[in-house]
């Protein structure tokens, strides 16, 4: 499937997204998020599978500018997650060029996203943007401006996480359950035991992180468990 560019901006900064359009009227419109690689192609090839199950599907752009290896993007990630205002600022960017898509209309939204984009899916949230549900896969839980009591998070929020994922250890998760708690959030968390960061990139034991594990099982069930969802919210 061929993917559209589309170019958008944040605050002065050019950026460039990819839009996946379905072959009949959308059910809901998905921003994805991707990793802190930017377009992968582990992310990638999640487009045609929004497409082919019926969502218009679009890619964010974290950086506006090529990340020739892995260095050079943890450079990037670094500096865009410093200030988390300025981080929040990028992410709504790419919600708001979605919503914008004459194709959306008024059909609802969601936002999904891998390692660094489930970090900033779970921001969405936090900031109450103006998605139904987010599902963050691998991602970060923890946030330097967490949600609090009285806070409000109008998603759904679907975590699937793997439990040997040192990036994301226990402690992460038990205070992630607590804010959410304490926020009033209607959240499911799925664990897979066994199972590393990355978990749903094929390409993740080639890159020789110990961190990273590909687990074909966790990454069948979590997307499973995420289209389970946009079923039960979208319809």
């Amino acid at each position: 499937m061929a993917l559209e560019k589309v170019e958008y901006s944040d605050r002065g900064t050019a950026l460039t997204g990819y839009l996946a359009r379905p072959a009949g009227t959308p059910r809901a419109a998905v921003v994805v998020f991707p990793t802190i690689m930017n377009a992968a192609p582990n992310v990638l090839r999640r487009m045609p599978m929004l497409a082919d199950a019926g969502y218009l599907a679009f890619m964010a752009d974290f950086y506006g500018e090529p990340v020739p290896d892995r260095a050079a993007a943890h450079g990037l990630g670094t500096k865009l997650r410093e200030d988390v205002g300025h981080y929040r600022a990028r992410i709504a960017a790419a919600i708001d060029t979605l919503a914008a898509q004459p194709e959306r209309g008024g059909l609802p939204m969601a936002a999904i996203g891998y390692c660094m984009g489930g970090q900033a899916v779970l921001e969405a949230a936090r900031m109450d943007a103006d998605v139904a549900i987010v599902a963050s896969f691998h991602g970060i839980l923890s946030s330097s401006r967490p949600a609090r009591a009285g806070d409000a998070i109008g998603a759904r929020v679907l975590v699937c996480h793997g439990d040997r994922d040192p990036l994301v250890p226990r402690e992460q998760v038990a205070a992630f359950e607590e804010e959410m708690d304490a926020a009033g959030a209607n959240w499911h968390l799925h664990v897979y035991s066994g199972v590393k960061h990355g978990f749903t990139d094929p390409e993740a034991d080639s890159h020789g992180l110990p961190a990273l594990g590909y687990d074909a099982s966790a990454d069948r069930q979590s997307w499973a468990a995420m289209m389970s969802l946009f079923d039960e919210v979208f319809g």
